[in-house]
């Protein structure tokens, strides 16, 4: 007889939880595993609110096991060590980022490409190594394997530092891999989200023209203002889109719903690059002569690899790159999941894990 996720283990965990499809989140009661001889335990602080927690909650790609507690955007303090952790003491701050396991074995995890491993473990909603379930940072506590933690920067604010670790190397990590950091070149960003305006402020640190592609043009202002990019053009604006054709040398599309990438490969000039890191519910048609009669790429990317994750975190504190966030309580979780499903947050829900009441 299977244990209850109360009984699976000795360290008792609070956490939110949703239980069904309704995504609704709740108090829960779990355990985690005690600090083993690799492991380090930490006291979470703060945690960011990925998209991809709504869709997880929901069942919107139909692979949640219920009850699922989210949360991959995670910072804390540590308050325990393994006899064989060399690389983290007590009182350190540590991010704990979408995974928490790998083969450690394979091509992929031998470059450092842990997130691309056909047995990693995600942070939440998976199966760990000891065949119990693994929840993640709307909880109190948690306890990782020290390879999948993160020296979180001394300089980088710990509550708005947290998305950075799904949202940042999510951006990062194709800039990097594709070659879109080439100071001068021109940067598309399209969705002026959680991971459009991290990518717009990464793409002026490298030192690129920056313009956001957006379907709603009362973003311009904030774009412009207060992100630094330094033009917007609106998506559904038919004679702006043709005066922009050929004129763009990356396009990075952040956006999590189904939209044509037709018009995105017409505004690439010859060579250009476009990576989709926004995950639609749906396929999306691509349209085959634009891009090859431009020669144009277009490409996909996952997160980072634990070592490409701490590169970004080390250039963000470098260049003081943080989300804009709002910052809330554990118990206003349904509230900020429904404000997010209609994009209604600017631009980055972090809760407040160790202020609020579990």
């Amino acid at each position: 007889m299977s244990k209850s996720p109360e009984e699976e283990h000795l360290q008792k965990a609070l956490g939110w939880a949703a239980r069904d499809t309704s995504g609704i989140l709740s108090p829960f009661k779990f355990s985690r595993r005690e600090n083993g001889e690799d492991d380090v335990t930490l006291k979470v602080l703060y945690c960011g609110i990925c998209h991809s927690d709504l869709h997880c909650v929901k069942n919107e790609w139909g692979i949640t096991n219920y009850p699922i507690v989210p949360g991959h955007e995670i910072v804390g303090v540590v308050t325990k060590v393994g006899s064989g952790v060399k690389k983290f003491k007590v009182g350190d701050h540590v991010g704990v980022g979408v995974l928490v396991g790998s083969c450690r074995n394979c091509e992929n995890c031998k470059q450092n490409l842990e997130c691309y491993c056909p047995k990693m473990i995600l942070t939440y909603n998976a199966v760990y190594y000891d065949g119990t379930r693994t929840y993640g940072g709307y909880s109190d506590l948690l306890v990782v394997n020290q390879h999948f933690v993160l020296k979180f920067p001394d300089n980088l604010p710990l509550d708005a530092g947290a998305p950075l670790l799904c949202a940042g190397i999510t951006v990062y990590s194709p800039m990097i891999y594709y070659g879109m950091t080439e100071p001068g070149k021109h940067l598309g960003v399209v969705g002026l989200g959680g991971l459009g305006h991290v990518a717009v402020k990464m793409g002026k640190a490298f030192g690129l023209k920056v313009t956001v592609i957006s379907t709603s043009p009362q973003k311009e202002k904030e774009a412009i203002e207060k992100l630094g990019a330094d033009s917007f053009l609106v998506s559904r604006d038919p004679e702006k889109m043709k005066a922009a054709l050929g004129s763009i040398d990356y396009i990075i599309s952040t956006v999590s719903a189904v939209h044509p990438l037709g018009p995105l490969l017409g505004l690439l000039k010859t060579n250009g690059k476009l990576v989709q890191v926004g995950l639609p519910e749906k396929p999306l048609e691509l349209p085959v002569f634009p891009l090859a009669v431009g020669r144009k790429l277009v490409g996909g990317s996952n997160i980072g690899g634990l070592k490409e994750t701490q590169e970004m975190l080390d250039f963000c504190a470098k260049h003081n790159i943080v989300a804009d966030i709002e910052l809330i309580k554990m118990d206003y979780l349904n509230t900020a999941m429904e404000r997010l499903s209609k994009a209604d947050v600017h631009y980055r829900f972090v809760i407040d894990v160790a202020n609020s009441s579990l």
